[in-house]
């Protein structure tokens, strides 16, 4: 198989070189202007938010509360209450213990319990660090009880997303100052190369691809165009060039023309694709209003196609410009499938066959049929030559920006965050406690930390670091180097084969270039002068003061507190039986807070 690849791979390189060519020439424009504007980052409070809460648009922690003053002084009162519980070391031990031993207790749950502790702990990372360590420590104790090295590989207790979370905001600073760019420039090119060729509207599958599920399969030949647009505003001056294809839908063609028009602008800043229209003046005729779907839309044996810009003639050098929309099409807005940026989230299913009528489909470059629905499972079907030469073009031409980003991430020097030392030190610690002598275990340990708590989840989801949008191409292309990224952290051997899927015969010769990489870092990282507990509380204290933002923390408390009276009769026998907390009388203390919260009208 690996022979077939190669054979694969080198037929391709020319395909390659020529492409790579082009898009260095690209990249290069806006590696220029990066110098000029910056990457466009998310502050910390917009970032700490997408990471910690990635499936919210919004959330009542980020108002103020909407009560009289009196109100708010009552619920202040009440919210210090349990913030003094929450404060015992040994409560919220015990309160976490027993969330994590309730069988309703589900992974959702964990999360948001997770989320809910850091925003109430953040400007307190020190304390956190306490938490996170004993909640690590009885977490690999039980590992090694179960003889299951694969410590955090799952998330099945709330102390696997306590670890995200710490991670993540550790990791902002990093972010910004080192790591940030080679992703940015990942995303950049992946955004640039996947739109060079057609992209399905309908079903978001593209002749340039890194994944077989988003892989188009129908012969296209798109001619290039480049238009000269202006938007509405902008006072006379040089119309902006923007490249095209002519089997681009029109929102497919706005969306180029808004990147061209705002290259420098944070995407939160700009308008909406679907707050603006594409008018093109076309001489005579005037101004041509272009649409997805109007009255010369095309509908044949119950199928309608959208609108493109070889439907309407568009020629080359044509004079458009952008107007405020005065109509908001939201079949549009779902049909296009883009990811709302704004929720954070990734969407990952193909967008479903919207019926515009009864009886009629909607289609953009090819007809998906009902059995199509389901998505592709690379894992049971043989990918065909014609297909996977694709890919590998594809993935060649990438190949730089995904070496370059992983190099970054795998780079211990200076630079290298504390926490990240403190916590591959903890885990060696740990292994020596439990006389681990099998490097492969602590390799695993540390590989299910950083790795895949932190780092996948970054790779996958740019848009929690940068004012970007992401389409579902190239979220489907980041998913796979993020996969590659986890198969490279793996010392488990993947023997290839016809029925193996297409992502792990991509990067199948480059994985054991990265495993060396990942495991010099380990290496490198260990050899590194130790965190002592002095310096790691600095840490903890300059990154409480500095990154200190303004969530609701009474909110967050309230939610935690509506968990601890969900289950409050196990909490109340937990810290009856645990001899530190009696002493404590934390018990009393809590339903003391019951008591208090029951009397007033602010729960």
């Amino acid at each position: 198989m690996q022979i077939q690849l190669d054979t694969i791979e080198s037929s391709v390189k020319n395909e390659c070189k020529q492409a790579i060519s082009e898009l260095e020439a690209e990249v290069s424009d806006f590696t220029s202007d990066l110098n000029l504007i910056g990457i466009p980052f998310w502050d910390y409070k917009a970032y700490t938010f997408k990471v910690l809460f990635p499936s919210h648009s919004d959330h009542a922690i980020l108002h103020p509360d909407p009560k009289t003053y009196t109100q708010h002084r009552g619920q202040q009162r009440v919210t210090h209450q349990f913030n003094q519980l929450t404060s015992s070391k040994h409560f919220l031990l015990i309160f976490i213990r027993t969330l994590d031993q309730q069988k309703n207790f589900g992974i959702r749950d964990k999360a948001v319990v997770a989320s809910l502790i850091m925003i109430v702990l953040q400007d307190k990372m020190e304390y956190f660090t306490e938490i996170l360590k004993a909640l690590l420590n009885e977490l690999v104790d039980k590992s090694v009880e179960k003889k299951h090295p694969k410590l955090m590989l799952k998330t099945e207790s709330v102390v696997e997303k306590l670890v995200t979370n710490w991670l993540s905001l550790n990791m902002y600073t990093y972010l910004k100052k080192h790591a940030g760019k080679t992703l940015f420039m990942l995303y950049k090119a992946i955004k640039h190369q996947t739109e060079k060729g057609p992209i399905d509207g309908i079903t978001s599958e593209a002749r340039y691809s890194l994944s077989e599920d988003r892989l188009l399969r129908e012969k296209i030949e798109p001619k290039a165009l480049t238009i000269l647009l202006r938007s509405d505003n902008d006072d006379g001056r040089e119309p902006v060039s923007c490249k095209v294809l002519d089997c681009d839908t029109i929102t497919q063609a706005k969306e180029k023309a808004l990147d061209a028009i705002y290259m420098n602008t944070p995407h939160s800043k700009r308008p909406s694709v679907y707050d603006v229209d594409l008018m093109w003046q076309s001489g005579q005729r005037g101004h041509l209003p272009l649409k997805d779907e109007d009255v010369t839309t095309q509908v044949h044996s119950g199928w309608k196609r959208i609108n493109t810009l070889m439907h309407y003639h568009v020629p080359d050098g044509a004079n458009m410009s952008l107007v405020q929309s005065t109509t908001k099409n939201d079949m549009v807005r779902e049909m296009h499938g883009m990811i709302e940026i704004t929720s954070g989230s990734s969407l990952s299913a193909i967008t479903p066959i919207i019926t515009m009528e009864e009886g009629v489909k909607v289609f953009h470059l090819h007809k998906q049929d009902d059995n199509q629905n389901a998505p592709r499972s690379g894992g049971q079907k043989v990918i065909s030559e014609i297909f996977l030469t694709r890919l590998l073009a594809t993935k060649g031409t990438l190949q730089q920006y995904v070496d370059d980003l992983f190099s970054t991430i795998l780079r211990a020097d200076s630079t290298l965050t504390t926490a990240v030392k403190y916590l591959f030190d903890f885990l060696d610690n740990a292994a020596r406690r439990h006389n681990i002598v099998d490097p492969e275990v602590v390799h695993t340990w540390k590989s299910n930390s950083l790795p895949l708590r932190f780092w996948v989840n970054i790779v996958k989801n740019p848009e929690f670091v940068f004012d970007v949008s992401k389409s579902h191409i190239v979220d489907s292309c980041l998913s796979v180097i993020a996969q590659t990224f986890m198969d490279s952290c793996s010392l488990s051997e993947h023997r290839l084969g016809k029925d193996s899927p297409s992502s792990k015969l991509l990067f199948a010769k480059d994985i054991p270039r990265y495993r060396k990489q990942v495991s010099q870092y380990y290496r490198n990282v260990q050899e590194m002068p130790p965190v002592n507990d002095r310096d790691m509380t600095q840490a903890m204290t300059e990154l409480s003061m500095t990154n200190v933002t303004d969530f609701n923390v009474s909110v967050a408390l309230k939610e935690l507190y509506k968990y601890s009276m969900q289950y409050s009769f196990e909490l109340i026998e937990a810290l009856d039986e645990d001899p530190s907390a009696r002493k404590m009388y934390l018990a009393n203390r809590f339903e003391q807070v019951q008591n208090i919260i029951e009397g007033t009208q602010y729960y």
